[in-house]
């Protein structure tokens, strides 16, 4: 049908003139499969990205699209405004992780239509979007890998900025300078806060740019100077904190052996009057650069003459002394002609010895019972595996090794793991097949820390050998494609609730564009799909790609808050409820991506209506013709069937515009009856300062959001402490004068008001500095505990 859209012309008026009557339905046809053709073109190809691209890469290919098709561009083009709108919506889905998840899965028909239904000005793309992703020095994060990143053992200088931010854009020319200057020292970074407003806001980002430094474990600092190149590399350099030792006759030789013992080299330049000698500053950078790996020295011999003949120096010179290299045989040490930092580095990394290597004969007594991360090679190796090198310095306190595998030489060693291209994976100590592979970015920021959380995660790479097919305890599995990028942000998440479900839930990981045919068994059709084999049942997880979400999921299927109905369900319990007895039902249908963002909060809701409210959902994909039969026309469709059972077909459907766990159990919860009375001044006085029960009040509001969103809390408490403690709400707009009296100064209040076998007075009051029901009936109680000697005294005494 689009095919025809497009491919053919239809010549129109050429002949003879036909009727208008059927021309417009001609013309209805036409507009109708192009519509068609339009909306079914896949998104990547409307990007002109493959499926594989990373959220930068998309990034970039729509805002070459941005400057070429945007209708301030094309004024006399009816239809660039809605070709453009295709391109936006692409964009706006496939750079969204969850939303990129669910069209792939799903196709159009699993979004919410409202996605991309707006675009910017011409001028905001050309200038203001994507400020930093053309360039190499300067490391975009975005939510899914910020944590990751600064918590990796490297500095990190960050720059959060906001594209429409004049002095943003004022600093982009100098942060390129400075990163460039600073180019594997530290790690430059740039967070857009108009992508990612939720990390910035976490951070307390509150003004743009805001520049800070990271480094794990400790507090980040932030940059408040001139924003001059000069200053940022004065601040930055402050941070790196390796000693540059100064080498001299009487502490050479110890620093030197020690620092062979320890399996480090020693980088020296050597300073005299004539030749060349590094820079201050340089010395620095480079002690920052090989941290861990090398020792950086300098020694002066216009003072240390003697010293300096020995190492046969007779002007100034650099020199890589590796470990265990001989002090007075110089074959083995490297003479380095340049002052350029990088060079050196190059040279430096390049002559270091490499990781250990493992073959068949050592691979399996080697990780019995140590933590090692591994590179799996094939042939040539490229100069990534120079920079993994250092990652025996940024491992070493969290005592893993660092080796490496020739899968070259040891073919039948990968093959048995299902290894088939180069990789790294973490081997936890328990044996050569409780391993996990990496599938992150191939930077050392992120491959440490993926070793870190894999070694303390319970997580593992699952192949035919280990698939948990039999199933005898309960196992999550993800089954994945390395090349989908909602896959690998999943990853960390599942390592995150393997850590909370220790001993409860295995957790493993297929790869699914290695084994076909486990997948197909399956019926895997999109990625990822994350599926939790429990005994003989199997559910699919279709919640948010976090590890709140998974855990809270798997807590649901362990004791289910939702009660899951078909039509004979639906018929005995809902229509045959009994009197006083309230169900929210949940009309859905799979494939609808609004349904699909309800599900946790839906769940998370009928916990909190717990004991309250019986939570219901139907699965219309399931049950057409059923759901046909109750009218549901939309999805998701929200109805209260309420307590009143001679109106059994009576329901009200949720029209509010928030579909979070809070909003929808406010609503729930306004169909019951009110178990809380509203106090006069005159009832206040006689009820509860003269009465003989104990009181908790809401002294409220009307105009105040907070008191709002405490009401229906309120109710909720008033129902846990029925028969014990009696419930009142004090509106402080209309009784302002009571309220005054009883010293009230903010809102909501919730003070308790014990009775104690004498007449209270408006200040006896107890506050309440919680806004949660079980809370607040926990603190009564355990007051009430408290005072109960205290209480039965006073009877007596009145007796």
């Amino acid at each position: 049908m689009g095919a025809l859209g497009m491919g053919h012309r239809f010549a129109l008026g050429v002949r003879r003139p036909r009727p208008v009557h059927l021309m417009l339905p001609l013309l209805l046809l036409i507009i109708m499969l192009a519509a068609v053709w339009a909306e079914s073109r896949d998104y990547y190809d409307l990007l002109g990205v493959n499926r594989e691209a990373t959220t930068r890469e998309i990034r970039q290919a729509f805002k070459k699209l941005a400057l070429t098709m945007h209708p301030d561009k094309n004024p006399g083009d009816s239809s660039a405004h809605e070709s453009f709108l295709q391109v936006n919506r692409a964009y706006e889905v496939l750079k969204d992780e969850d939303l990129r998840k669910k069209y792939d899965k799903y196709g159009e028909k699993g979004l919410d239509e409202q996605q991309g239904g707006r675009y910017e000005s011409w001028s905001y793309y050309r200038y203001d979007f994507g400020i930093y992703d053309d360039d190499l020095e300067i490391i975009t994060l975005d939510s899914g890998d910020f944590e990751a990143a600064v918590n990796s053992g490297e500095i990190w200088f960050i720059n959060f900025y906001f594209p429409r931010c004049s002095h943003c854009h004022q600093l982009a020319p100098t942060w390129r300078e400075f990163a460039k200057e600073m180019d594997g020292v530290i790690r430059i970074g740039a967070v857009n806060c108009g992508d990612n407003n939720h990390l910035c806001r976490r951070k307390g980002i509150n003004s743009y740019p805001s520049l800070f430094i990271y480094r794990a474990g400790q507090k980040s600092e932030r940059f408040n100077g001139e924003r001059s190149k000069d200053n940022l590399v004065r601040f930055s350099m402050q941070f790196i904190t390796t000693t540059v030792t100064q080498l001299w006759q009487g502490n050479v030789f110890s620093e030197i052996e020690t620092a062979f013992s320890l399996g480090l080299g020693w980088l020296i330049t050597f300073c005299s009057d004539t030749g060349d000698c590094l820079e201050p500053r340089t010395r620095q950078k480079l002690a920052g650069m090989l941290d861990g790996l090398v020792k950086v020295g300098w020694m002066d011999c216009a003072s240390q003459e003697q010293l300096c003949d020995s190492f046969q120096v007779t002007s100034g010179a650099t020199a890589l002394f590796p470990p265990g290299s001989s002090l007075d045989q110089h074959g083995s040490v490297l003479w380095l002609n340049t002052l350029d930092s990088k060079e050196i580095y190059n040279h430096v990394i390049s002559h270091l010895p490499d990781l250990e290597l493992l073959t068949k004969e050592s691979f399996q007594s080697k990780l019995a019972h140590h933590r090692w991360l591994v590179s799996f090679t094939f042939g040539d190796r490229n100069s990534a595996s120079h920079e993994y090198k250092k990652l025996l310095a940024f491992l070493r306190n969290d005592h893993i090794q660092v080796g490496r595998v020739n899968c070259m030489a040891d073919s039948e060693l990968c093959q048995s793991l299902y290894i088939h291209k180069p990789c790294v994976a973490v081997f936890k100590g328990l044996g050569i097949h409780d391993f996990e592979i990496h599938h992150g970015k191939d930077v050392l920021y992120d491959i440490v820390g993926f070793a870190r959380d894999s070694v303390r995660a319970h997580v593992t790479t699952l192949r035919p050998d280990n698939f948990p097919s039999d199933r005898k305890e309960p196992w999550l599995v993800d089954f994945f494609a390395p090349w989908c990028p909602p896959c690998r942000a999943l990853l960390p998440e599942l390592r995150k609730a393997s850590i909370q479900l220790a001993g409860q839930m295995k957790f493993g990981t297929l790869d699914c564009t290695i084994h076909h045919n486990l997948c197909s068994l399956y019926n895997i059709q999109a990625y990822p799909t994350t599926v939790i084999f429990n005994g003989s049942s199997v559910h699919e997880y279709e919640g948010q790609h976090s590890a709140d979400g998974i855990l809270e999921f798997i807590q649901d299927l362990v004791n289910p808050s939702v009660v899951v109905l078909d039509p004979s369900s639906f018929t005995e319990r809902v229509k045959g409820r009994d009197e006083g007895q309230i169900w929210a039902v949940d009309f859905y249908a799979p494939w609808c991506g609004p349904c699909q963002a309800l599900m946790p909060e839906w769940r998370r809701m009928a916990r909190l209506l717990s004991g309250q409210i019986l939570v219901g959902s139907v699965d219309c994909q399931r049950y057409q013709s059923f759901c046909q039969g109750q009218n549901v026309r939309a999805y998701p469709e929200v109805r209260l069937y309420p307590g009143n059972t001679r109106q059994q077909d009576r329901y009200m459907s949720y029209n509010g515009w928030h579909r979070d766990a809070h909003s929808l159990r406010t609503w729930a919860l306004s169909s019951l009856p009110r178990a809380s009375v509203d106090l006069t001044p005159d009832s206040f006085r006689s009820l509860v300062l003269s009465g003989q029960d104990h009181w908790v009040l809401d002294f409220y509001a009307p105009w105040c959001g907070p008191c709002q969103h405490f009401a229906p809390e309120f109710e909720v408490l008033a129902r846990i402490l029925k028969g014990e403690v009696r419930a009142g709400k004090v509106d402080c707009q209309a009784h302002y004068q009571t309220c005054q009296s009883a010293g009230i100064t903010a809102y909501p209040t919730v003070r308790f008001y014990p009775y104690l076998g004498t007449r209270r007075h408006e200040h006896s009051g107890e506050h309440i500095n919680s806004r949660e029901a079980n809370s607040i009936a926990d603190t009564i109680r355990q007051r009430l505990q408290q005072l109960l000697p205290r209480l039965q005294n006073n009877l007596k005494d009145e007796l």
